[in-house]
């Protein structure tokens, strides 16, 4: 009889790591690998900024229970990346073992990364747990957003999921900076976001963390006059991080209020910045 064998580590349900770096005046991957339900898709460029923009794609088409997603960004000296999804993350029902996605992230001196997925959409009896760690460089530049959207039923009510948690973990220059421990669940009244989010009517939430040496109180105030009249419906939220960054949260009823919101920051960051034109990120 031959004696079983133990089992090897298993694989991650969707693996890639992707390194940017500056060549020419441009960004371009010196490395990137990707197995299972990951993918990117070929870089590209919305102008002449040089900046390189990757889109990552789940061509299993949503996370199921159990599943488990490491994602490991690099960006290199003076490199810039735009990181985004191709659609939304569609967290589906998950008995037994909540999906999970693992993120790392490092910007070396001058980088910059502007990372901004299309929304997470957590249905009825789902549970998703999301960890960043993000390591920056004390002169480069990060911002990076989520969007946390309930599924809908066939007769038109909002699914209830179990519970969404999203942990961001910052270090600048080798010391902690921010951490950004958010926790939803939605059908535990003692869940002190759980009245906000739903008794009070808010079904939506939007979050954005910046860290910049250039970000001051003169950016904040800027950034509260243009957005607090976007959505009239909802509420905003924006503070200054202990170093040289912000925080922003944002509830409302509709994930394009929120889009709105967002995008309105990430473009005034990219003209202030860089004298870039408004981002279009358009998919279809």
């Amino acid at each position: 009889m031959t004696e079983a064998q133990p089992a090897g580590p298993q694989l991650p349900t969707g693996e890639l790591r992707l390194a940017v770096g500056r060549r020419g005046g441009r960004g371009v991957a010196t490395s990137q690998y990707y197995q299972g339900a990951l993918r990117v898709i070929r870089p590209h460029y919305l102008d002449a900024s040089g900046q390189v923009a990757y889109t990552i794609v789940n061509p299993g088409g949503g996370y199921l229970g159990g599943d488990v997603y490491d994602v490991d960004i690099q960006v290199e000296e003076q490199a810039r990346l735009l990181l985004t999804t191709q659609s939304a993350t569609k967290i589906y029902r998950t008995p037994g073992a909540p999906a999970v996605q693992h993120t790392r992230i490092r910007l070396g001196p001058g980088a910059s990364l502007e990372y901004l997925p299309d929304q997470i959409i957590a249905y009825r009896d789902a549970t998703y747990r999301q960890q960043t760690v993000v390591e920056l460089a004390a002169d480069s530049s990060l911002v990076m957003c989520d969007v946390v959207t309930p599924g809908w039923s066939p007769d038109g009510g909002l699914f209830r999921y179990e519970e969404v948690r999203l942990r961001n973990e910052i270090h600048r220059d080798g010391r902690l900076l921010a951490l950004d421990n958010l926790l939803i669940r939605p059908g535990d009244p003692a869940s002190p976001l759980s009245g906000m989010l739903f008794l009070e009517d808010y079904s939506h939430l939007g979050s954005m963390l910046v860290v910049d040496p250039r970000v001051d109180d003169g950016l904040v105030q800027e950034l509260r006059d243009l957005l607090a009249p976007l959505d009239p419906g909802g509420q905003l939220g924006l503070s200054l991080l202990n170093g040289p960054g912000f925080a922003l949260r944002a509830l409302s009823r509709s994930t394009g209020a929120l889009n709105k919101t967002l995008f309105a920051a990430v473009d005034l960051l990219r003209h202030r910045w860089y004298r870039q034109q408004p981002l279009n990120l358009r998919k279809y």
